[in-house]
């Protein structure tokens, strides 16, 4: 997606993209000298993403979605909302419900289920209320043990029933697996629409309601999220440089933080939201710096002839991990986050970057470079194993989900950039495709503070 300028070294070499350009990976990894110029051109942004599942996970919930009673004046398919979510993670082997329509209130004929294949089952209702707000309810039942296993009602206004619907999905996965639902979450990425149009936009998990935080006639590169959700910190080509702004979602407000002179880039935020780690080249070189979250006090955690880049956060702050090319080649190194002696963490292959660790801090993803195929490896820091959990091969810049069990990811298919999904365990695969334009630089937002 950028342009490698001419101080890059030779050995961070990247397929081509489309017909000039080159993958966004190589330039966030060496922002030193960045020009964004993918030759893609595409129409206007059109409102809705679709998700297309590749892959299924080796252990499967049978879970049946029955349609919620609901009249004609309910502006979204809750149920069908429900249904997709619980499909997209690749945790549930969704059996069909058919035409059944059942409230919450009704009585369940749990023999029938089970003997469709369906161990669980969810069903509800939407109703309008007088002051134009949706009472929606639902209940989850156990059809092996005829026992209902959760229910909640909510009361929605219309623009928040998909949300509530998201927020159900959540519970329903919570209760089945243990582990916190991410269907409420949102997701950042920029779209390029031309060479002088493009967006970054916010969206639902599933890629839905995307809402535009920023248009540009330059490029923008390097979303990520704040731990509360309220801020994303970005690169912008505004002003014909690399400036890492701070944007506030709520308001809308956006400060410069980061404008020195040569490259700022690879802005992440420290656990608590103070602090910034960013990368400056105004001492010469490719250099991490922790700034605080207003631009104030940068402290250089860096010091070598290397080119240091991409630091991220480990969930606990204790770490922020690197990509260098210190030893000869680029790999994943990681420091203490106050600066201090680096430890080498990848040790296969010649080429790996972007790293992301998983919230519990037990996962490191990257991208690593095999056989001239880059994609998205998961390397278990405590047993030193790593797979490759994606299938496509121009992959770039992974972020976990907030549950740590799925991967967001970019990548290239039939000649155009999308956002895609893969488990932690590489079993289960999805695909969200945008009606237009080239997807890229993907962020997962932290879970919701409200369910």
């Amino acid at each position: 997606m950028m342009a490698v300028g001419p101080s890059h070294p030779h050995f961070y070499n990247s397929p081509p993209m489309h017909k000039t350009g080159t993958r966004s990976a190589a330039i966030s990894l060496f922002a030193t000298a960045v020009l964004l110029a993918l030759a893609l051109l595409a129409g206007p942004a059109s409102a809705q993403m679709t998700v297309e599942i590749t892959g299924v996970g080796s252990q499967q919930y049978p879970i049946a979605v029955a349609s919620f009673k609901a009249d004609a004046s309910v502006p979204q398919d809750v149920s069908a909302i429900i249904r997709a979510d619980l499909a997209r993670c690749g945790q549930f082997r969704m059996v069909d419900a058919g035409s059944s329509v059942l409230a919450e209130d009704e009585r369940v004929d749990f023999a029938a289920w089970k003997a469709r294949g369906a161990d669980t089952l969810v069903v509800g209702s939407v109703a309008r209320l007088a002051d134009g707000r949706f009472d929606v309810r639902f209940r989850l039942y156990d059809d092996v043990k005829a026992a209902q296993l959760d229910g909640l009602a909510y009361v929605s206004p219309a623009a928040e029933l998909r949300l509530t619907a998201h927020r159900i999905a959540d519970l329903i996965y919570e209760k089945l697996t243990g582990d916190k639902g991410v269907f409420a979450t949102r997701i950042a990425y920029v779209v390029q629409f031309s060479r002088t149009a493009y967006e970054l936009q916010i969206a639902d998990a599933d890629g839905a309601n995307p809402q535009t935080a920023l248009r540009s006639r330059e490029p923008i590169i390097s979303p990520i999220w704040s731990a509360d959700g309220q801020k994303l910190a970005y690169v912008s080509f505004e002003s014909h440089k690399p400036v890492v702004y701070v944007h506030t979602l709520a308001s809308g407000e956006r400060r410069a933080v980061a404008n020195f002179r040569g490259s700022n880039s690879a802005p992440a935020f420290s656990p608590d939201g103070k602090d910034l780690a960013v990368v400056l080249t105004k001492d010469g070189n490719s250099e991490i710096y922790l700034i605080g979250v207003d631009g104030s006090n940068p402290r250089r955690l860096t010091l070598n002839d290397a080119i240091d880049t991409e630091p991220f956060f480990s969930a606990d702050g204790a770490w922020i991990y690197f990509t260098s090319d210190r030893g000869g080649s680029p790999q994943i190194y990681r420091m203490p986050a106050a600066g201090g002696e680096a430890q080498r963490m990848t040790f296969t292959g010649d080429y790996n970057i972007s790293p992301r660790v998983s919230p519990d801090g037990k996962l490191l993803a990257y991208i690593s470079r095999r056989n001239d195929l880059f994609q998205v490896e998961v390397l278990d820091l405590a047993l030193n194993q790593e797979l490759t959990v994606t299938d496509t091969v121009r992959d770039e810049a992974p972020s976990f989900a907030p549950n740590g069990r799925l991967l967001l990811y970019a990548t290239e298919v039939g000649g155009r950039g999308i956002l895609a999904l893969a488990s932690t365990d590489g079993r289960a695969r999805a695909r969200i495709l945008g009606p237009s334009g080239d997807i890229r630089e993907p962020s997962w937002g932290p879970l919701s503070s409200s369910k």
